[in-house]
């Protein structure tokens, strides 16, 4: 069962396929390591009841009739940001503590009907707010490569499950690099798609216009076959768009030559981690060498995204976490009959620290006197990212850089520092403000055995081209086949 764990999800698929092993097991499998690792804190909580049942449900399914789809049977992780019915969903905040999901939300929704077993709740940055999964109210979780380090943010407890092998796969989500950042800080792979091709229902919002739902898988091709399950429009997201949906393996081997691939200046400059620039610099050889087109471009206004998003992430945050008051759901603080004391309560005592002072961050550019001079310029601002990629994709297919500036830190080591750990999100907020298509798969290693992570970003709707450069890279090494020493 402990080779079991280290399949990829397409591994396993073939494996059920075939009848060398059965739903059950697998399921099985993922729980034994879940809880002998549980300190990793990768689970606020595992649902073992429901997903055997779903495995059985699965293996019968398979007995009767043989034709099951990819996802049949195989056992998925859930950020403890989606709704799923029957389970909790407290985004990792003690305001929503003890708040069970009504109904399935999209994505959720869609993995059901793949037949996938769903394992439970994933760790995550309370409300999603975070790079290291330090601010969760429930303990953080901690990187599988190295225990004292984090496995960033704010979708760590999806990387430390599929990177520790309890899940096969897991959903996360994407505001300003929660699904890429944490991917490259544990050697796994992470997509971000376009705006709108994941719909957000059922998906506890952080910042609305930035949110986007996406997959956390072992390798590349593990990331298309989950996107493909999940992607679709939804009448019940009003940004869901009513784009088809093509199948993402088709092509997903068909190589680089020919593509023009876009290096931009203003991301690599001092402040990279010398080992990651190395592991960066050597991906951009790989990729020459497969017969791809280097292209310098220029992104001028990238100083600027760090700066842009917070504003506009903070002042969407205090409007979406308004609803938290403690009168419609969740918990609540007593207020001795006096209604607005109720609100201090339960707002002063279910919210953590970062929140908090993103709620504060948010509501001042919101107010009077002050939005024109910060949320309606961040906005404006937003509109030059847009015009910086639409010229560059004039020039290039793709762009590339790295994910994070670098590997993952200690525990600890940021979080009296907030700035500090804004800046390790430099390199992913953009694609965010663009609305675009980005992937983080794995390119390396530092000497001290952390993971390093390439990510390529494309225009809207590239998802099949982002899939097909990433294959290309990875299929020349072994990166994505290195597990951390974790037993079960």
């Amino acid at each position: 069962m402990a080779d079991l764990c280290d399949l990829t999800l397409h591994g396993l698929a073939r494996a059920l396929k075939a009848g060398d092993v059965s739903s059950v097991e697998a399921t099985e499998a993922c729980l034994a390591r879940a809880e002998a690792t549980a300190s990793l804190g990768a689970y606020l909580h595992l649902d073992r009841e429901g997903a055997l049942a779903a495995a059985r449900a699965a293996d019968a399914r398979r007995a009767q009739d043989g034709a099951a789809g990819p996802l049949d049977g195989v056992p998925l992780g859930l950020k403890d940001i989606f709704l799923a019915e029957g389970l909790q969903a407290t985004c990792a905040s003690k305001i929503l503590d003890g708040f069970v999901a009504p109904y399935d939300g999209f994505a959720v929704g869609k993995l059901r009907a793949a037949g996938a077993v769903l394992l439970g709740k994933l760790n995550m940055d309370e409300f999603a707010m975070g790079s290291s999964t330090e601010h969760s109210a429930y303990g953080a979780a901690r990187n599988p490569w190295d225990p004292e380090r984090v496995p960033g943010g704010s979708s760590g407890g999806s990387a430390v499950a599929v990177a520790s092998g309890s899940a096969f796969g897991a959903l996360g989500t994407d505001t300003g690099g929660s699904i890429r950042q944490p991917a490259s800080l544990c050697g796994i792979v992470g997509m971000k798609p376009t705006y709108g091709r994941v719909s957000r229902y059922g998906v506890i919002a952080f910042a609305s216009s930035l949110d986007q739902v996406g997959p956390m898988t072992k390798d590349v091709t593990d990331c298309g076959l989950l996107l493909g399950a999940i992607a679709g429009h939804d009448p019940f997201d009003s940004t869901s768009a009513r784009a088809e949906v093509p199948d993402y393996l088709d092509g997903i081997e068909g190589g680089v030559a020919g593509m023009k691939l876009g290096v931009p200046k203003e991301y690599f400059v001092d402040g990279i981690d010398p080992e990651v620039r190395a592991a960066i610099d050597a991906a951009l050889a790989d990729y020459q060498r497969l017969g791809a087109e280097l292209v310098e471009i220029s992104l001028p206004h990238t100083p600027y995204a760090i700066a842009t998003y917070y504003l506009i992430c903070t002042a969407e945050a205090s409007s979406n976490l308004a609803r938290y008051d403690g009168v419609r759901y969740g918990a609540r603080q007593g207020g001795d009959g006096d209604l607005k004391q109720m609100y201090f309560a339960t707002r002063g005592a279910g919210f953590g620290g970062e929140v908090k002072r993103r709620i504060m961050l948010g509501t001042y550019v919101l107010s009077a006197g002050y939005y024109d001079a910060y949320c309606l310029k961040a906005q404006k601002v937003r509109t030059l990212f847009r015009r910086d990629f639409t010229a560059a994709f004039e020039k290039v297919d793709a762009i590339v850089t790295p994910t994070s500036p670098t590997a993952a830190f200690r525990l600890g080591e940021c979080t009296d520092d907030p700035i500090h750990m804004y800046l390790s999100d430099i390199f992913t907020v953009s694609a965010n403000l663009a609305g675009l298509p980005a992937l983080s798969l794995p390119c390396g290693f530092t000497a001290g055995g952390l993971p390093i992570g390439l990510q390529l970003v494309g225009p809207h709707w590239s998802e099949p081209a982002l899939l097909r450069a990433g294959r290309a890279y990875e299929r020349e090494h072994e990166w994505h086949t290195r597990r951390p020493e974790v037993t079960s």
